[in-house]
């Protein structure tokens, strides 16, 4: 007779979501994740107006308590950040402790400044009585479990990476020359000072006075304010012409950039474990990026790419202009990068930390 599978409601967003969490939880449907337990998805946020985005979360409520009420996990895995999904979770986390279900909260949050270290007493109060409602949490990096280690005990955190699923190295070999005479630089995320796209312009000044043709593609979206800064900064310095900003980008015209592109880039001020970063090296992409989250984890420095400190044009564009200007060096790059990817942060071992988390909670509920 087949073993009855444990059952396990996650709180996720809608699968057309821009950023990381959902490009995390997109992964599990059709996985490996779905043969082992009986999952259920409940979609709780999306992107759009407010007044939509709070229907969303009034209907996920109404279908979470069906699901308590039916269906009956033993488990409710929540996908969290910082900002408006810590207050949006707290309405499940109740309905679920009511019921003496386990929580286990999947945390993907980048600015903990804001979050808690410059939160008022009273919200400091409020953010450790949520967190001490979970039976664990999963953060994305060794800094982050420090960080939350501030109102959690360490035993109730748990690292896990996020994942990418690299493409086969025959694959990824048989472009690294068109790649590398492209001069396509590429980045994937949000516009905005979080992502560092005020450094935009310094940034590409720099590097297209040593390779006039170098393509920079900026694929994402932002703020309507944040889009039309940085795009008037790039084009008052008349730099507009070695830039390209397709907008948030998927599927088929996202997998076309990453094969086309000679390295990526993202200058980022907050980060967890960036989803984009994990992605291009899947591609066998070089990466220059900054020592903020868990970045340093992903990037060997000066062997799968580069790592500078948030904000310092200089040493980013260098480090774009170092991997452009040999060849030999760079397909060297793009070999460790790929490694890295393939042998550190596959999905199989990501699905694998993620189940022994769901075995060790529900163990201790028998």
């Amino acid at each position: 007779m087949e073993k009855e599978k444990r059952r396990v409601c996650m709180i996720v967003q809608q699968r057309d979501v821009k950023g990381g969490i959902a490009a995390v939880t997109n992964g599990y449907y059709g996985s490996r994740i779905e043969t082992d337990y009986d999952i259920r998805y409940v979609e709780s946020y999306c992107d759009a107006s407010k007044l939509k985005m709070i229907l969303k979360a009034l209907r996920a409520y109404i279908e979470f308590s069906k699901v308590l009420r039916d269906f009956k996990p033993e488990l409710v895995h929540i996908h969290s950040s910082f900002g408006g999904s810590f207050y949006r979770m707290q309405p499940f986390i109740h309905m679920a402790g009511k019921r003496g279900i386990p929580i286990l909260d999947h945390c993907h949050g980048a600015d903990f400044e804001t979050f808690y270290v410059r939160a008022s007493d009273k919200k400091k109060a409020r953010i450790k009585t949520v967190f001490s409602r979970f039976s664990m949490v999963i953060v994305l990096s060794e800094e982050w479990k420090e960080r939350l280690s501030a109102f959690l005990p360490k035993d109730k955190l748990r690292v896990i990476n996020n994942y990418c699923k690299p493409r086969p190295q025959s694959e990824v070999a048989g472009f690294l020359d068109a790649r590398f005479a492209a001069r396509q630089i590429l980045f994937l995320g949000e516009l905005g000072h979080r992502k560092g796209g005020y450094d935009f312009t310094g940034i590409v000044s720099r590097v297209t006075e040593r390779f006039p043709d170098a393509v920079f593609v900026f694929a994402g979206s932002g703020s309507k304010e944040d889009e039309t800064a940085i795009k008037g900064s790039l084009e008052q310095a008349g730099l507009m012409k070695n830039c390209r900003f397709p907008g948030w980008v998927r599927g088929g015209e996202k997998d076309k950039l990453l094969k086309e592109s000679s390295l990526f880039l993202l200058p980022s001020y907050q980060e967890g474990l960036p989803m984009a970063i994990l992605d291009a090296m899947a591609y066998g992409l070089p990466v220059v990026s900054t020592n903020v989250g868990g970045i340093p984890q992903l990037i060997v420095s000066g062997e799968s790419g580069f790592i500078v400190e948030p904000g310092d044009c200089d040493k980013l564009s260098d480090g774009i202009c170092r991997i452009l200007d040999n060849e030999t060096d760079y397909k060297a790059l793009s070999a460790e990068s790929h490694r890295i990817a393939a042998e550190e942060f596959g999905f199989d071992a990501h699905l694998a930390k993620l189940e022994k988390v769901y075995e060790e909670i529900l163990t201790q509920r028998r």
